[in-house]
């Protein structure tokens, strides 16, 4: 008999115990959320159950879960049988109630605490035990990371981690983990925000350049404690098995920065800020003729594919002029007279 049904069948006949609910947990432990933590408590348990199932299966998978709080999505987690769930807290003051969950479960679900700031965390280290799955394989690692993320951090946790697809490490290194994660709405629909949208993006085309995203569903700011002004959406995000290019991530993220500066400008007015005053007007003319683009669209008028070839012509450009390559027009006057 396979060893996967053998445990299924013994977790049939070992059920989780009873858990506390989310709120018991809160009164147990004095627990509050903390406004300069941009911290808010999902209280719903059909939500954070819902939120665990976007993953898919995770039964006898890995999860990562990221700032799990007093511990109400790690709850749902646990019911669904992982072979392994880390959770990453930074805050002291909710590892009593993890603990709590962890020693409940310790019978059928590997859990650990890990006491750590998730945008310092190496994730590589999350799961040492777990084979590599190789990028181009259809099959993906059984490998989750889930997230209700503080709206302070999720945006440069995403860039993040987005770089580290790119370079296939941290939780990458395994092979193309997916990526349950909440945002403010409005992040949401950015991250999957198309040519044209009123949302799109620096970080719509980043996300799609790396990954697959989907919002999945809305969560009203009602279901949280405090309730935030917003509505909450829940992304999926699959990394690709051939992404839309293999630049370099920080070059990518560069010239996307500089195209989506000035929104309802024409997008020749973000490229032009790329180069020094004296080469400007020619450089900024061969950029747009070697990618074949419209110097007259808007920055969210541009597909990812014409936003990759200004990217190339860009890294094409300062390969044959490295003297350029650092040129910052909001740097200080004296360092920018030096490149004129």
């Amino acid at each position: 008999m396979a060893a996967s049904v053998v445990k299924s069948i013994i977790k049939s006949s070992h059920r989780l115990p009873p858990l506390p609910t989310i709120r018991d947990l809160i009164r147990l432990f004095k627990l509050r959320a903390l406004k300069q933590f941009s911290q808010n408590f999902l209280m719903d348990q059909r939500l954070t159950t819902k939120i665990v199932k976007s993953a898919g299966r995770i039964t006898d998978g890995l999860v990562l879960e990221v700032g799990p709080g007093p511990g109400s999505i790690t709850r749902s987690i646990l019911e669904q049988y992982p072979k392994h769930l880390v959770v990453v807290e930074k805050d002291r003051r909710f590892i009593p109630s993890l603990e709590l969950l962890a020693d409940a479960t310790k019978d059928l679900v590997r859990m650990d605490i890990v006491r750590d700031d998730i945008l310092l965390y190496q994730c590589e280290h999350a799961f040492p035990e777990h084979p590599k799955v190789e990028w181009e394989e259809d099959k993906r690692p059984n490998i989750h990371l889930i997230g209700n993320l503080p709206f302070a951090i999720s945006t440069r946790l995403l860039i993040n981690w987005l770089k580290d697809i790119s370079l296939k490490r941290g939780a990458w290194t395994y092979g193309r983990s997916t990526m349950i994660l909440t945002f403010q709405l409005e992040v949401a629909e950015r991250i999957i925000a198309p040519i044209s949208s009123d949302q799109r993006c620096r970080l719509s085309v980043m996300s799609q350049i790396w990954t697959k995203p989907l919002l999945k569903f809305t969560i009203p700011g009602g279901a949280f404690i405090p309730p935030p002004k917003v509505d909450v959406g829940v992304v999926t995000l699959i990394p690709l098995k051939t992404p839309l290019t293999t630049l370099p991530f920080d070059l990518v993220e560069k010239v996307l920065r500089y195209i989506f500066s000035m929104r309802q400008k024409y997008v020749r007015r973000g490229i032009a800020n790329l180069y020094p005053p004296k080469v400007q007007e020619e450089l900024t003319q061969l950029t747009f003729q070697m990618a074949d683009v419209d110097p007259l669209y808007r920055s969210f008028q541009l597909s990812n594919e014409e936003c990759l070839r200004l990217a190339e012509s860009y890294k094409k450009i300062i390969d044959e002029n490295s003297e350029y390559a650092d040129y910052n027009y909001r740097a200080p006057k004296s360092e920018r007279l030096e490149m004129m």
